[in-house]
């Protein structure tokens, strides 16, 4: 197993390791881990709301930086943290999910159909016993109306999933765009 030393978020590019220690693949915390991105996938999917808040530690940061085109040099300053497309906690994704749910969410009524494809993951654990870093690629597909565009939004998912007597709960997300320029109207849909 590779072991690796914890960094401080700000400095975490795609790829890197943040855990302590990776888990084996195939054991059960890894395909515990794999089962919880594939079952909210598929309920973000079908819009399933509700059921994926239930998902959710009730400490939840959520955080999408933008993307910014870098020279090979100077790869460091491609994230900034500083200015983001979401950041998010428990409350403000619950009121997203509200408004969604509602009559106006204009942009999602009629909602867009999504598909969310979840690979590549990587466990590590951490200091906390409780919690572990998923690493996982996202490649995400949405089409609206008649029209036959379909908006492809790909990047990195840094999770904190924090074990409970009732399963996994989401405590940390970080997604890392790979496009520095979206190629979508709104961003109104969970990555």
């Amino acid at each position: 197993m590779a072991h690796v030393q914890q960094r401080s978020a700000e400095h975490i590019q795609p790829g890197s390791a943040v855990g302590t220690k990776r888990v084996p693949i195939g054991s059960e915390v890894y395909n515990l881990a794999v089962t919880f991105l594939y079952e909210e996938a598929t309920l973000l999917d079908q819009i399933r709301l509700q059921e994926w808040l239930q998902r959710l530690a009730t400490d939840l940061v959520y955080t999408v930086p933008l993307r910014h085109t870098r020279l090979q040099s100077d790869l460091a300053s491609t994230i900034v943290r500083t200015v983001q497309h979401y950041h998010d906690d428990y409350r403000s994704i619950m009121g997203r999910v509200l408004r969604l749910s509602g009559k106006s969410a204009w942009a999602e009524d009629p909602p867009s159909r999504v598909r969310r494809l979840v690979s590549n993951v990587f466990v590590e654990e951490t200091e906390k016993p409780d919690e572990f870093v998923v690493t996982s690629y996202l490649l995400l597909t949405r089409s609206r109306f008649k029209d036959h565009h379909v908006d492809i939004i790909s990047g990195e998912r840094r999770d904190v999933l924090r074990m409970t007597d009732e399963g996994f709960k989401l405590a940390r997300r970080e997604v890392i765009l790979d496009q520095a320029v979206l190629g979508t109207p709104n961003l109104a849909v969970f990555l």
